[in-house]
Parts: structure tokens; sequence; C-alpha cells
């Protein structure tokens, strides 16, 4: 039954893999997601962390972005062995189906599964539509939050064909491979460093030299949910991208570009993309780093 609806989605819109399932699949199995069996579980993680406190899904744990996905001294996402103690102190083995969702479309939901597919979890999929949509449609909603039993969680050594460094930039710029800057045109041109309300920021503005500003909104209709595989070809074909060779996903810290790397890496295929998470606020803060201003041509 889980594989025949969840698949529906990925059979209708000519998805390369299984990993975006609906708000009615999710309510379908809310008895399972408020579980103490790990089998299933949700998890929110939104851009404005007060969220989670106010509603969210029955069942849904909260993650907080700034606080439990990032390294607390370095800046970094957090190595194996605090992974694999924040899955397992909330409940989550690595055997478990985790279904991701949050505010802005799925932001830092999937940031999170990024991170999810770096440790090597496998069974990990997104709310299509996310926090917006869930609410929109009259989902049902709690404020209660779940208290699972701590399981063992034991997370694959990182998958770094997924992740890109300073250097793989530095390759992308020499060879002429496909930068995807995911920011606003603002940001994107210098004129702004980071969206309004948002602190992290750098010591210049503009983009990587080379870069193509293609929205990470682009890959989304209106109501969140993500384009179909023929509408993501063609956007990103119009950009000169098909798959073949190497592209780059960057935004300001990692979060924006997850969305296109998970539109590029797992619902067209394209397995040589890889996301950038340090992007401008590593970049824009380099000494002696290029950079490139103005308008996308």
């Amino acid at each position: 039954m889980e594989l025949v609806l969840s698949d529906a989605i990925m059979s209708e819109s000519n998805y390369a893999k299984d990993v975006l399932v609906s708000a009615d699949w999710v309510e379908d199995r809310l008895d399972e997601f408020q579980s103490d069996d790990p089998a299933h579980r949700l998890v929110e993680v939104d851009v404005d962390t007060e969220l989670y406190d106010e509603s969210h899904a029955p069942g849904a744990i909260g993650f907080n972005w700034e606080t439990d996905l990032q390294d607390q001294v370095t800046r970094d996402i957090l190595d194996k062995e605090d992974f694999e103690e924040l899955l397992g102190a909330h409940g989550i083995s690595e055997d478990s189906t985790v279904v991701l969702y949050g505010d802005n479309s799925n932001w830092f939901a999937a940031y999170t599964y990024w991170q999810f597919k770096y440790y090597g979890h496998d069974d990990v999929k997104l709310l299509d539509g996310g926090r917006e949509y869930w609410e929109e449609h009259d989902y049902p909603t709690t404020d209660e939050v779940p208290a699972f039993p701590e399981v063992e969680y034991n997370a694959s050594n990182p998958r770094e064909s997924i992740r890109a460094y300073r250097d793989d930039v530095e390759n992308a710029i020499e060879r002429g491979l496909p930068l995807v800057d995911v920011r606003s045109p603002e940001e994107f041109s210098g004129e702004v460093l980071a969206p309004p309300g948002l602190d992290e920021t750098a010591q210049r503005g503009g983009h990587i030299p080379g870069a193509q500003n293609i929205s990470w909104a682009a890959v989304t209709n209106d109501d969140g949910t993500f384009k179909n595989a023929d509408e993501l070809k063609e956007l990103y074909a119009d950009y000169g991208i098909d798959g073949e060779g190497t592209t780059v996903a960057y935004c300001r810290i990692g979060e924006r570009s997850s969305v296109a790397w998970f539109a590029l890496h797992e619902l067209l295929g394209y397995e040589d993309t890889i996301n950038y998470d340090g992007s401008w606020t590593e970049w824009g803060n380099l000494v002696g780093a290029p950079i490139e201003t103005g308008e996308a041509e």
C-alpha cells in the first residue's frame, strides 16, 4: 500500500526517484507517525524556528536548523557522531521511513533531506508542498510535542559525491561547468547581501563568475508543490543543463540550493549535481575569490 501511494506522485510526474509524498499520503499514516515504533517518522524544519511550537502535523518532530543541524563551533553541518546522536535521541533509526517538511516550500526540509542523504539514509522523502500546503488545505495540526523512545542510529560514512567544496567551485569556474545560483536577482547582482530579515551575510555582494541565476522558486508551482519532470527538464535545458557533467548549485547558506539540488539530483536523476552548502557566505568572504556583479544575461 505504501509503495503504491507514494509511487503515484512519481509515475504521474515522471520523476526519476520515489522521493515525494503527498499530504494525503501523510494524513493516511498519522497513526504510524505517532507510534513509538520507529518505522515511520515525520520531521518539520522551518526557516521561522518558532512556527513548530505554534502548530505542526500530529506526530511531527521539530528540528531547529540553527541549533540542531549546524555544528555550534565550526561553521559546518553536523559531523557523523552528532548526526547519529540527534536522530537517535528523537527515535529515528537508520531503517526509519522519514518524511520531512517545512515552510517556504521546504527550504530547510530540503536542506535536511540533503544531510540525510549525505549520511546514507536512503529512505527519506519530502512532503510535497511543505508546511504551507498542509495548513492551507486544512490538514490536522497540533501543538503537542511527541516524545519517542531513544534508539541507536548508525550513519554511513559521508557521501562526498553530493557535496561541493571551494575546490569544486574553482574547478567548475576553470572548466566552464554549470553553476546554478538560486538566489534572488538582487542578491545575484550584488545589490543586496541577503533576503530581508536574514542575518548571515558576506563581505562582498555579487555572484560566482559564470553562474546562471535560476531561482529556487522556478522548480515549484504556486502551491509550493514541485513541477513535473518534463517542466523541470525544460526549465534547466533552457540554461544548457541536461544532466551531462557536473552541475554546482549554491545560494547564501545552502538551504535554497538544496531545493534545486533536490529537483536536479533526485527528481530528474542528474546524478552529478552537487550542493555547495558553503555558498555565498563562504565565497563572498574569501580573500581574493573572483566575483562578478550585475544582472544575469
